[in-house]
């Protein structure tokens, strides 16, 4: 059996996130800090997330079936969507922890410990954020991109509040505790918001990013050196995996098998650059006229041009 790769990285998210949990729950017990509750609460979304990650990478890895001849790789989108769904539902937590407080605002206790603590959960999150992005890169895995996009603001979120506490530790002002944690609030919404917005964007069959389309089109236009031409373009993302379908028009002289040489050959050119990447490509004949009318995304009514009688 195939050893799913990104899984051991969702495995070792699912960890830092348990470690996690543990010394920053044990930083806010020490302290009643609101702004560390707040950075605890962000992690046990981390928890969460990483555990949603983990069975949305073994369920992506699932070679296609007869329901799913297409793969399961959109499972990852909704990974993600979840995850951004539990930020924003953090962010609503720590606002009505802040809010509470600032109706019976209190003096902290062992801020120095505390703080501590949380830098020391900090580089964990940091160190793990670094590992996943580089899989989520190497595998091309949005929900390990969606994982390390969260630790890293976790990482920026206990910053911020270490840096809070620092300073209401210097002065004794107690109402610095309800800014950080409303400031961590403001944070990871926007975070929640982008990753449910790029979960939502994949769902809907987005086409390739500018700069991967505007490669495939160099890859084609160098192909046949002009004598060839193709139209009908079109491309999609699904979780890991690209999705391209055009037409190619080659001269109606050509046999079947020498049309078909050509595109296994145009097609061992896109994955040589665009892998992991899934093809389909419609040949025609350059001199039909009903081959350039087919210049439509999405035609659910049409009716092929009609051909004379003469016509094969």
């Amino acid at each position: 059996m195939t050893t799913n790769i990104p899984s051991r990285y969702a495995q070792l998210s699912i960890l830092a996130a348990i470690v996690t949990i543990a010394l920053k729950m044990g930083a806010y017990l020490l302290t009643d800090s609101v702004g560390l509750l707040s950075d605890a609460l962000e992690s046990v979304v981390n928890l969460v997330a990483a555990i949603a990650v983990f069975f949305a990478i073994i369920v992506a890895a699932r070679p296609p079936d007869d329901e799913h001849s297409f793969g399961h790789y959109k499972v990852e989108y909704f990974s993600s969507g979840v995850e951004g769904a539990l930020i924003v539902m953090t962010a609503i937590l720590i606002v009505i922890s802040a809010v509470q407080r600032i109706q019976g605002a209190q003096p902290l206790e062992s801020l120095g410990l505390g703080i501590g603590i949380t830098g020391l959960a900090t580089i964990l999150n940091f160190g793990v954020a670094q590992i996943l992005r580089r899989a989520a890169k190497r595998h091309r895995s949005i929900a390990l991109e969606a994982d390390a996009q969260h630790l890293m603001s976790d990482v920026w979120t206990s910053l911020g509040v270490i840096v809070g506490l620092g300073v209401m530790q210097l002065t004794g002002w107690q109402w610095v505790d309800i800014v950080i944690a409303l400031a961590v609030a403001v944070h990871i919404l926007l975070v929640g918001w982008r990753l449910l917005r790029k979960s939502l964007l994949g769902l809907m069959d987005s086409a390739w990013p500018q700069a991967e389309q505007q490669q495939l089109i160099e890859i084609l236009e160098r192909f046949g050196e002009g004598e060839l031409t193709f139209h009908a373009l079109r491309t999609r993302l699904s979780g890991s995996l690209r999705f391209v379908s055009l037409h190619l028009q080659v001269p109606g002289s050509w046999s079947v098998q020498h049309g078909h040489r050509l595109m296994d050959d145009l097609e061992a050119q896109i994955r040589a650059q665009l892998s992991p990447v899934s093809i389909i490509i419609h040949l025609e004949p350059l001199e039909d006229p009903a081959s350039w009318a087919d210049v439509e995304l999405f035609r659910p009514n049409h009716k092929h041009p009609q051909r004379e009688p003469s016509d094969p």
